[in-house]
């Protein structure tokens, strides 16, 4: 209810995705943002945390504030970061994806978090994209798997102590994986209170593009298997105010991908640059993290990201977009285009009411 007026109006963005670093630890060759070869990177170069205040006042309150990179915990200014967006923005739900290879950081830096966003939902969201050295290998790090649990194991008490945390798994579908996903998602059913698990198919463009050589029939299997297990209770819900509505979105947003794969074209309206927007760790705006034409920098137009919205080059940009000559697999924006999306409403609430049989 709080964002009704963006159902009906769409004129603002109300869910940002924050690249706060391209700094990275583990070497993923299918990762698009680290891999993009026009992309130089200037580390010293990154938003400042005195800039990004002033961006974050700049806008009004967020649905969701979602981190990327680069390993976000690698900032270690990440809790004010976070603290600034929390004071000025009050998201609904903060997503911070790891790689889970600083398990003491990690916790030190979640635990902050959460104790300074005390309204906020906080979801960690652990990257396993296979089981022991399969994950291992995927993700260039030797004993990475072990890292991942660890940071699991120290994660889990705050289960208890925060009611606004939620840890999840996060699991990228790609060619090198796609026979074993089943296995990943039958590991994550079996780890205790992890109630949320996304199966994130591979996109972007990679240095290795076979990468994105996937079966799709594969990734419906997983899919199906997910919805089954969710529908018999053998898998968790989130524990959130609305959480039923989300995971009949998650439900509705799979098979839309699915299909949008599948016949290679938009199947629904998206909503980049209008309810979504992407910042990177320079300040450069795009609508999405797929999209190569930017809508500006943030500071050529004094960190203001409405300002940077009412020029020429952000109206071409969104305009664009809007015309529907690309489509993706995004499941972060599927989520928005669904939920904003008057003429997905018949579905979504059936897929709802078949959780509740």
């Amino acid at each position: 209810m709080r964002y009704l007026e963006q159902v009906i109006r769409k004129n603002r963005p109300i869910q940002l995705t924050f690249f706060v670093t391209a700094r990275c630890n583990s070497r993923c060759p299918f990762c698009f943002y680290l891999q993009e070869e026009n992309r130089k990177r200037d580390y010293g170069n990154e938003l400042s945390l005195e800039e990004v205040e002033k961006i974050s006042s700049s806008m009004g309150s967020l649905l969701w504030l979602l981190y990327s990179g680069g390993e976000p915990f690698l900032r270690d200014d990440l809790v004010d970061i976070t603290a600034a967006f929390y004071e000025n923005n009050r998201p609904w739900i903060i997503t911070i994806p790891t790689n889970a290879l600083m398990p003491r950081e990690i916790e030190e830096k979640t635990r902050k978090i959460l104790e300074v966003c005390g309204e906020s939902v906080v979801a960690v969201k652990l990257s396993l994209d296979g089981l022991y050295r399969d994950h291992d290998a995927l993700r260039g790090v030797e004993g990475n798997f072990e890292k991942v649990m660890e940071t699991y194991h120290r994660l889990q008490p705050f289960l208890k102590d925060y009611p606004n945390f939620e840890l999840g798994i996060n699991t990228v579908f790609c060619r090198a994986n796609q026979e074993k996903v089943q296995e990943v998602v039958d590991y994550v059913r079996g780890m205790e209170n992890i109630k949320t698990h996304t199966l994130s198919m591979i996109r972007g463009r990679l240095r290795e593009e076979s990468y994105k050589d996937v079966d799709l029939e594969l990734y419906r299997k997983a899919i199906e298997k997910m919805e089954s297990a969710l529908k018999q209770g053998r898998s968790s819900i989130y524990s959130f105010p609305g959480a039923r509505l989300k995971a009949a979105q998650d439900i509705m947003q799979r098979k839309l991908i699915y299909e949008t794969i599948k016949e290679k074209r938009r199947l629904i309206p998206c909503y980049a640059g209008r309810l979504n927007l992407v910042l990177t760790e320079k300040g450069d705006v795009y609508p999405c993290e797929l999209l190569t034409e930017k809508m500006g920098n943030v500071r050529e137009h004094g960190y203001s990201i409405p300002e940077l919205l009412k020029t020429d080059q952000a109206r071409l940009v969104i305009s664009d977009v809007e015309k529907g000559g690309c489509y993706c697999s995004h499941e972060c924006y599927f989520m928005t285009n669904i939920l904003f999306n008057p003429g997905t409403y018949g579905k979504l609430i059936r897929e709802y009411l078949s959780l509740l049989i």
